[in-house]
């Protein structure tokens, strides 16, 4: 049987076929649906808890993938918090990308063959399901509780989103992002998906940072706060002569 030499800690760990299988079908699963727990990844697999966590620790030792607690919501009840597992870059790197090879070799057919303006088209098209989805719960919202609404959004798609306030707002930052090599190559993807934030969140927003770009994180700037110029109307001095 064919065995595959990987790394926990100092240690090497010979994978057999099976198990090397396995950790592709856990690094594919967190590709296609992003970050997980070891519960969702287990029923999605079909496996037990206690396989996914060996395959899990195992990934995590080799620098594969990071596990980060859930942010509870609501009142937590006893036990610690769930954690979820995302690929790192290096786990990005190493596993399955025949995805982002097919849709890079068909957008770059499409703006060959048609143009940057049907790339432009295509993204747009594919942020107006994403973007009437997300409106459906914030739009309705008061201005100050949308940016929490979205980040809220965005962790339950698998962006492993978080929310920070700031002096003049306040900023989501994505730690995952789906079609992070996708857009190295077609940033309109970013430039659509920023705008779309803007319109959500009612505000005229600024992208700092990208996954795309070679950042840690996605970070988006939201104003919550309207910077009005008031001015003062002079009233003639009235003096007696």
């Amino acid at each position: 049987m064919k065995t595959v030499e990987a790394r926990t800690g100092d240690n090497p760990v010979r994978l057999d076929a099976a198990d090397r299988r396995t950790r592709d079908r856990v690094a594919r699963s967190l590709l296609e649906h992003g970050p997980s727990t070891a519960a969702e990844l287990a029923q999605r697999l079909g496996l037990t808890s206690a396989a996914i966590r060996r395959h899990l620790d195992a990934a995590v030792a080799d620098g594969l993938i990071v596990a980060r607690e859930e942010r509870p919501r609501g009142h937590r009840g006893r036990g610690r918090p769930a954690k979820r597992f995302s690929l790192t870059d290096a786990g990005h790197s190493a596993g399955p990308t025949a995805y982002d090879d097919v849709a890079i070799d068909a957008l770059r057919y499409l703006r060959d063959s048609v143009g940057e303006r049907a790339v432009e088209d295509f993204a747009r098209r594919r942020m107006a399901a994403w973007e009437a989805r997300y409106a459906e719960r914030i739009a309705s919202l008061p201005l100050d509780e949308r940016a929490e609404a979205l980040a809220e959004a965005l962790a339950e798609d698998g962006y492993a989103s978080t929310v920070h306030d700031t002096a003049l707002g306040v900023q989501v930052c994505q730690h995952h992002c789906p079609v992070q090599h996708v857009a190295e190559e077609f940033p309109v993807l970013c430039e659509v998906e920023t705008e779309a934030i803007g319109r959500l969140v009612g505000r005229h927003v600024q992208r700092l940072a990208t996954i795309a770009r070679g950042d840690g994180v996605c970070t988006t700037h939201i104003p919550l706060t309207d910077v009005k110029v008031r001015q003062a109307t002079a009233t003639p001095e009235v003096t007696s002569s």
